[in-house]
């Protein structure tokens, strides 16, 4: 058996020894829009790729530069190459974390030049955060942290169609590489 999976773009990726050329945020976009959250317990299908929008989203709300927007649409981008793992799963996962930081970070490298460090990336964790807690809220009737974190944005909870999730990802991420690169 290869040592590679074949990308929705026919690239061949090895996910253990990563190609930054070979990431393509067509492949994260598609896949994203494909792969549920919460290992798929939720009641209705709810994509990683919405649960990115909506992250990018609260950035934007919350006035927060289009570099950092952008941080939140990617945090997640290297569970098109993995998969997306359950909290309490992955936190037990020591190879699993290894390789998850290496893939994001070589990501976050190729578009953002840089990987989010200090208080850029406590503002990517804490939106992070606030939309897993209102994904549970809504969803699970669940409130995952004794404190309720602050949300500027009106999160949206539909099932959406997966072509129109992975649009508006490659929408957003275009949007802002030009404002990035004005």
């Amino acid at each position: 058996m290869k040592e590679c999976i074949t990308t929705f773009t026919k690239i061949q990726f090895n996910t253990f020894n990563p190609e930054a050329e070979k990431i393509c945020i067509e492949d994260i976009a598609h896949a994203l829009s494909m792969m549920p959250r919460a290992g798929g317990h939720f009641p209705e299908f709810f994509s990683v790729g919405q649960h990115s929008i909506q992250c990018c989203r609260e950035a934007a709300a919350r006035n927060y530069v289009s570099e950092a927007a952008l941080a939140c649409l990617l945090h997640d981008a290297s569970e098109a190459y993995l998969s997306d793992l359950t909290r309490p799963v992955k936190r037990n996962m020591t190879m699993y974390l290894q390789v998850e930081k290496q893939l994001q970070d070589m990501i976050y490298d190729k578009y953002l030049g840089h990987v989010p460090q200090g208080e850029a990336a406590v503002l990517v964790q804490n939106i992070d955060d606030a939309c897993l807690y209102y994904e549970f809220l809504h969803y699970m009737d669940e409130k995952l942290f004794e404190t309720e974190p602050m949300m500027m944005s009106e999160p949206v909870f539909e099932v959406r169609p997966m072509k129109e999730v992975e649009s508006e990802f490659l929408a957003l991420f275009h949007k802002l590489m030009r404002e990035i690169n004005e």
